[in-house]
């Protein structure tokens, strides 16, 4: 694969992101790449091989991927839609259920549209002056980058260098509220991070709930604390959801790749 092959596909998938968020540019970048490792098996004349990788396989690999978008926005928005008027239901029950619900969606997809949902909901409860929504959120949002960071730190013969590298940008993100810094973990290990991450998002949503939270800003993580209500249930939240994190995503690395040496198996 060329170079101008590998734009494409990079291309394809950053553009994805922003309508489908983390979990869908993945998607779309394996559908790329696919479709790309097919034109290129393809058996041609001699007289067209000089264009393939120019022309042909750049059109043809990025056109399914473009048609795969559109097709996507349409449900996309539907189904976050539909997840808003799910939490707004929510609101007349338990209140733990809604910040657990809250936190996982935060963390689910780093930024995509369930993030968003539960993003847009907190932000909209705030012009009716319910601050506690995102006050949950906003405990919830950072978590997951400041927990992979400090896990980084408590365990660093656990994570390579490059991990480690991405720990400390993690760490900066999450201070500034970017649940987007733990998708380079996410990314390369999704079915140990993903789960741990909503699980220590969850913790931190939770706490700020009942420490009776309110971020009166639709953004979330340390930034924001000038601008929140009960600022020392805010904090023990963050530190608690990030720690939470941390730890897991520790204990579960090191219990699954015992498991795998045992079993012969790699991870």
């Amino acid at each position: 694969m060329n170079s101008f092959e590998v734009v494409i596909m990079c291309v394809s998938a950053v553009a994805v992101l922003a309508l489908a968020g983390f979990l869908g540019a993945l998607l779309i970048g394996l559908v790329a790449g696919h479709i790309t490792n097919l034109l290129k098996k393809l058996k041609v004349p001699k007289f067209i091989r000089p264009v393939m990788p120019i022309i042909i396989i750049p059109i043809f690999s990025a056109l399914p991927v473009g048609l795969l978008m559109l097709a996507l926005n349409i449900p996309i928005a539907s189904v976050m839609i539909g997840m808003g008027h799910f939490l707004e239901g929510l609101q007349s029950g338990s209140q733990i259920i809604l910040a657990m619900v809250l936190g996982a969606m935060i963390a689910f997809d780093m930024g995509g549209p369930v993030n968003k949902a539960a993003f847009f909901f907190g932000a909209a409860m705030i012009q009716q002056q319910n601050y506690s929504i995102m006050g949950a959120c906003a405990a919830a949002i950072c978590t997951p980058p400041l927990g992979l960071g400090l896990a980084t730190l408590l365990n660093r013969k656990g994570w390579t260098e490059e991990q480690r590298e991405s720990g400390l940008a993690a760490l900066g993100m999450g201070m500034v509220g970017i649940t987007e810094g733990a998708i380079p973990f996410a990314a390369a290990d999704p079915l140990r991070v993903i789960p741990t991450i909503m699980f220590g998002s969850m913790i931190a949503a939770t706490i700020a709930m009942l420490g009776g939270v309110g971020d009166h800003a639709p953004h979330g993580g340390p930034i924001v604390l000038p601008v929140v209500d009960n600022r020392l249930m805010y904090v023990v939240a963050i530190v608690a959801g990030a720690i939470v994190t941390a730890i897991t995503i520790n204990l579960v690395k090191k219990f699954t790749e015992k498991t795998a040496v045992a079993t012969g198996n790699k991870i």
